[in-house]
């Protein structure tokens, strides 16, 4: 998938309702785990949106590494 491809269009969107689910879509488990783990801690300090939108725009923009 390359950047602003449909499939992170996709990913962007499923992590805009679950933090961590657009990265578990792209494959990345650990970065979904975090990101998922991070939102829901945060959020009990009102700071969860910010893992949240870090989690969309990761999405969004992320490069497969090409080898």
């Amino acid at each position: 998938m390359a950047q602003g491809s449909t499939g992170n269009v996709i990913a962007a969107l499923c992590s805009f309702f679950v933090p961590g689910l657009g990265q578990l879509i792209q494959g990345r488990l650990i970065m979904a785990i975090v990101q998922f783990v991070l939102a829901a801690v945060l959020w009990f300090f009102l700071l969860g949106w910010v893992i949240h939108l870090w989690s969309i725009l990761d999405a969004a923009m992320w490069k497969p590494k090409t080898v």
